[in-house]
């Protein structure tokens, strides 16, 4: 048995590293209802505009065709939107710390990743939550480094046993570079805290300046509080990451039926104001700037209030917001795999496939949040991680659908099988195709009931803890030179074990 799952990994390995699908295929807004959210969406910027823009943006607005009313309320024309929006990059290039592993981001090509802030993890032995820790968030991104469908991580974890924000946010950028050499995401507590990050990371590169020439973070920002209200420490941290070359996930969150309309539509036509009052700030600090909108329009479980990641609103909402962003040919990062669930269990699976598989349909650039989160994206799991990258190999296969290349319908091979052996099993292109066409789960199981049980009736929990005792068991990845990590070590107060 530990041969066949090791062939299937393998297996899968080999079809994951081709280049990320194309999505788009599904579409749940009609021609017509993408352009009358969009036109929604203009219209809020236009006559609504956005509350609390800080003064130094404010100014920059003003010059740049923004107007500012009565109230104080920053309003931007259609056609200032507009402009920034074609000047906006279309493709963002995020290389990893190992560039061969980047990514690039726009275009409907879909990528995995992990996100969020959980507080709590999952202890696989107990089955207990306990606070998350430095160490936690190091060992879930070198889980992540290991899992052929995750394409980048953006922290997935806070270190609750980390209390002062600059040593945090140091050493969550460092603990997640240390951990994997694919892209990498942090958050910034406050502006301050960008700079000395990115001097670090310009001495893991090798010297003042590398980072800017090979960006492998992304600064999450959540710019905006919903309804249209900018956060102010978090347009500095965007400012000083425009500054500094650190490219930006622009994050707009609303949650329907509280922070947001109850309707999915005017949800959505918010959503995509303040996404849009972002990029347009950053564009007009510096036009072509390397951002991604992170359109993540939640959901409210009406009955209480409490935030539902995994409902089949969230599923169609999200897919949606990627259809817009498509539609505006802007960089796109939605959010899915926000299961409600507490545990890897039958409602985390179909909360977690069904989210996950419309958002890729739709051809979201990057699905945040999507692997790895319990309990409404309030705990981690590195077992429910492995289970999800097996899960996400078998999404990203269906979003390349049924593909007509060149000789896949022989009918000269047919009518030699059926007037031969009777099978195809042994043909030229069956073994050809074998890693071609097809993709195998690591951890799923496709015995016989009968070969299943012989085996020791082992389900996917127990081949997920398997995996991550595996991955654990090897050595840790080692792209960062020890002695720049030495050197980093002790020039800053990092707190992650050596």
């Amino acid at each position: 048995m530990r041969r066949k799952r090791q062939s299937g990994k393998t297996l899968q390995r080999v079809q994951a590293a081709a280049k990320p699908p194309l999505g788009g295929r599904f579409m749940p807004l009609g021609d017509g209802d993408v352009l009358r959210i969009i036109d929604a969406g203009f219209d809020i910027l236009e006559r609504i505009g956005v509350a609390n823009v800080p003064e130094d943006l404010r100014e920059i607005a003003l010059e740049n065709g923004a107007v500012v009313r009565a109230d104080g309320r920053v309003t931007f024309p259609r056609s200032v939107v507009e402009d920034c929006c074609a000047k906006a990059c279309k493709r963002v290039e995020l290389p990893g710390f190992s560039v061969e592993r980047g990514i690039e981001v726009g275009g409907g090509r879909v990528h995995i990743g992990t996100g969020g802030a959980a507080v709590q993890m999952l202890e696989a032995e107990t089955g207990e939550f306990r606070d998350s820790t430095l160490t936690d968030l190091f060992e879930l991104m070198r889980v992540v480094d290991a899992c052929d469908s995750i394409h980048y991580s953006l922290r997935p974890v806070v270190a609750r046993d980390m209390t002062d924000p600059l040593t945090l946010d140091i050493n969550t950028a460092f603990a997640a570079m240390k951990a994997t050499s694919k892209p990498i995401g942090t958050s910034f507590f406050e502006p301050e805290n960008v700079a000395p990050i990115v001097e670090m990371f310009d001495a893991a590169l090798g010297g003042e300046g590398a980072f800017r020439k090979q960006p492998f973070c992304f600064a999450s920002v959540c710019h905006v509080v919903p309804p249209l209200t900018m956060a102010e420490e978090a347009c500095g941290v965007m400012q000083e990451a425009v500054r500094l070359g650190m490219p930006l996930q622009i994050c707009s969150a609303a949650q329907a039926g509280a922070t947001s309309p109850a309707s999915l539509a005017g949800a959505l036509a918010q959503g995509l104001a303040e996404s849009l009052a972002g990029l347009v700030l950053v564009n007009m600090m510096q036009p072509g700037f390397p951002s991604i909108l992170a359109f993540l329009p939640f959901i409210s479980d009406l009955r209480t209030g409490a935030m539902t990641g995994g409902s089949g609103e969230a599923a169609v909402a999200n897919a949606a917001a990627a259809q817009l962003l498509l539609h505006l040919g802007l960089p796109s990062t939605v959010s899915a795999g926000m299961t409600d669930a507490k545990t890897a269990d039958t409602q985390a699976g179909y909360e977690k496939g069904y989210t996950i598989a419309l958002a890729a349909q739709a051809g979201a650039d990057m699905i945040n949040l999507s692997v790895g989160m319990l309990g409404s994206i309030m705990a981690a799991s590195k077992e429910a991680l492995v289970i999800d990258d097996d899960m996400c190999g078998a999404i990203l296969r269906s979003v390349r659908g049924v593909e007509l290349f060149d000789g896949a319908i022989d009918l000269d091979m047919i009518e030699q099988v059926v007037t031969g052996e009777g099978h195809f099993l042994g043909t030229a292109q069956t073994l050809d195709l074998m890693t071609k066409e097809y993709i195998y789960p690591s951890l799923g199981d496709r015995q016989s009931v009968n070969d299943w049980i012989e085996s020791g009736s082992h389900t996917i929990w127990d081949r997920a803890v398997e995996r991550v005792a595996e991955i654990e068991s090897q050595p840790a990845p080692s792209h960062l030179p020890k002695d720049i990590e030495v050197a980093i070590r002790a020039r800053l107060p990092i707190h992650l074990k050596a």
